[in-house]
Order: C-alpha cells, then sequence, then structure tokens
C-alpha cells in the first residue's frame, strides 16, 4: 500500500526524477557507506561523499583498492579515486569512474559543516518533541 498520497511510487516517475536531479540533490544521492569503525564512531551509516575523504572500492573490477577522492563527477554520477586509472592507446591516462554506492568511506575529510551534518545524523542523540523526563 503506498505511504504517503503526495509521492508517486511509479517506476517511471522515480526514475525520471533520479536522473534528471539537479546538483544539489545528486550531492546526497552519491552517497557512501561508512566502515565499520566509523560507523561505531559517529552512529551514521552513510554520507554524501566528498572531495578529499579516502574510501576503499568494495566491488567490480578494483575492488580492496583504496585511495583519496580526487573529483565527485556529479554529472556522470561517479567519483574518481586517485590511482585508479587505465592507458588510453596514445599513452595518455585517465581517470576510472567509481559509483559511490561500490565504495566505503574509511577516513572523512572534516570541517564544521561536515561535522554539524555528522551531529545531526547521529542516531544515538533521542532528538524530537518530547523528552526522557516529560515521558515520565
Amino acid at each position: 500500500m503506498k505511504q504517503k498520497s503526495t509521492v508517486s511510487s511509479s517506476r517511471r516517475k522515480s526514475r525520471k526524477a533520479y536522473f534528471t536531479a539537479p546538483s544539489h540533490i545528486r550531492r546526497k544521492l552519491m552517497s557512501a557507506p561508512l566502515s565499520k569503525d566509523l560507523r561505531a564512531k559517529y552512529n551514521v551509516r552513510s554520507l554524501p561523499i566528498r572531495r578529499d575523504d579516502e574510501v576503499i572500492i568494495c566491488r567490480g573490477h578494483f575492488h580492496d583498492r583504496e585511495g583519496k577522492v580526487t573529483t565527485v563527477y556529479r554529472k556522470k554520477w561517479r567519483i574518481h579515486i586517485e590511482r585508479v586509472t587505465r592507458d588510453k592507446a596514445n599513452g595518455q591516462t585517465v581517470p576510472i569512474g567509481i559509483h559511490p554506492s561500490k565504495v566505503m568511506i574509511t577516513k572523512i575529510k572534516m570541517d564544521k559543516d561536515r561535522k554539524a551534518l555528522l551531529d545531526r545524523k547521529n542516531r544515538a542523540t533521542k532528538t524530537g518533541k518530547h523528552t526522557e523526563k516529560d515521558t515520565a
């Protein structure tokens, strides 16, 4: 059964919304899961990926490769990771695009906005209308 009457559950409309999403929404859609120790530390499951995060590739031909994110290519839904490249026929090296859902963040590039985001997403802190003493 449909949860919200205002939100479409149509596959066609969901795909159109995904593939025509503007950049600020793509940022959120291009999230990557955190490693086990980061998940335990921050009580957060995933974060939108950004430029200087350190990641490990979990799927595909390059799995178990680690590196720093050099580019977040929102238009192509891909990220580029240092040392994950291939050589072209003319000898030029080009980065290989990896989808952010296929990597795991091992080290977070921290700044004040990222810190605020982690505090906001922290599932351990009780947020809401009622506090502990109100319900007792």
